[in-house]
């Protein structure tokens, strides 16, 4: 039985339709995170989850409780914000044990909740400060604890760390990794952060206008990508995806054609192919093109280096060829520079083959 599970919810203002249709479950214990591009509903979709906005259509249950019609404060549920929302007047232990105090605890047992609560996130020499003497990684740790401090049955995360530098950003990746880890409550984290979400997340639910486009775990979205969208969206460098004239079957293979010239084997062992060719497109991430001499028989594509990215042990390469610009991943240190003309060989195992809907072929 998933700890929250949202059962063909929909949400429309006015005539736009925000999320449509959507069914998730999310089990207990777990961090998944909603991951999109901006306007894709995955804020909506955390806000109806916490009874901040109303759901048109559909069921909201957290452990197997229908609270779609209930109050906010009734669903054990604590959200952090992107931006703290911390009051400016109080100090760090008076923000952490708000919550206690409005439901009328004792002073010490706010005082005892929320030294438990900072101890935990590395808090306790600042108990007496005040949120502008904090940096911004310490507010956020201060409106975690503040939610921590409930014994919330779910915890919801609004891109609570797009707010911070990208150094203190890995910093606070790695905190919620731990505090994950040591609390195993269910979080659901909304992110448009590729790297938060594959860092953090046992399961991504990427979300496309209002959709699931697809769901699974950091490396199954990165490997198998349901469709373009997805493929496009999680990776960086993002996939190269290169136009085709074309295919033909040539026993259990078949060999597609690149517009332009070039063309890359693939297997049809499964029988997958039997489709119209018009439109499609083969998908290939970086790493799995590499540079061979322009008249090597593995070049399947030849062009020219345009710029060069060197990221220390990383080198970023981007080639023009006669199908348009294909990004390269390097490890290590090469010697190419812009202006080289190049052979690309193609992995052809991890090739990947879109349909023009988008739709994965193979």
């Amino acid at each position: 039985m998933p700890h929250v599970e949202l059962r063909s919810v929909s949400k429309r203002f006015g005539e736009f339709t925000a999320i449509s249709d959507l069914s998730l479950g999310i089990e207990q214990g777990e961090f998944c995170a909603l991951l999109g591009p901006s306007g894709c509903g995955k804020s909506t979709l955390l806000r109806m989850i916490a009874g901040l906005e109303e759901v048109t259509l559909g069921s909201v249950f957290i452990d197997d409780v229908d609270v779609t019609r209930m109050r906010p404060a009734k669903r054990r549920i604590a959200m952090v914000f992107q931006s703290y929302a911390l009051y400016p007047h109080l100090t760090v232990r008076d923000n952490i044990a708000f919550s206690l105090s409005v439901a009328g605890a004792s002073r010490e047992v706010q005082r005892q909740r929320a030294d438990e609560i900072a101890a935990l996130l590395q808090l306790d020499t600042l108990m007496e400060r005040k949120p502008a003497q904090l940096s911004g990684g310490q507010r956020q740790r201060v409106a975690i604890g503040r939610a921590l401090v409930r014994n919330p049955e779910v915890f919801l995360f609004d891109e609570p760390l797009s707010n911070l530098d990208a150094m203190l950003r890995v910093q606070m990746r790695i905190e919620l990794a731990k505090l994950h880890s040591t609390l195993k409550t269910t979080m659901i984290y909304v992110t448009h952060d590729q790297v938060e979400a594959m860092t953090l997340a046992d399961r991504i639910v990427v979300l496309d206008q209002g959709v699931v486009a697809q769901v699974g775990t950091p490396l199954e979205l990165y490997s198998n990508p349901a469709n373009k969208f997805v493929a496009s969206f999680i990776g960086s460098p993002t996939m190269n995806f290169l136009p085709t004239e074309g295919c033909a079957r040539d026993g259990d293979r078949i060999r597609v054609s690149l517009a332009g010239g070039g063309s890359v084997s693939l297997s049809n062992s499964q029988g997958r192919f039997e489709m119209d060719p018009s439109g499609m497109e083969i998908g290939l991430r970086p790493e799995h093109v590499s540079f061979v001499d322009p008249a090597d028989d593995r070049a399947r594509l030849r062009g020219s280096v345009l710029l060069v990215e060197r990221l220390g042990n990383l080198t970023i390469a981007y080639v023009n060829t006669e199908v348009g610009q294909v990004v390269v991943e390097l490890r290590g240190d090469h010697e190419v520079r812009a202006g080289d003309l190049v052979g690309l060989a193609l992995e052809s195992s991890r090739v990947h083959l879109f349909a023009a809907s988008g739709a994965t072929l193979k």
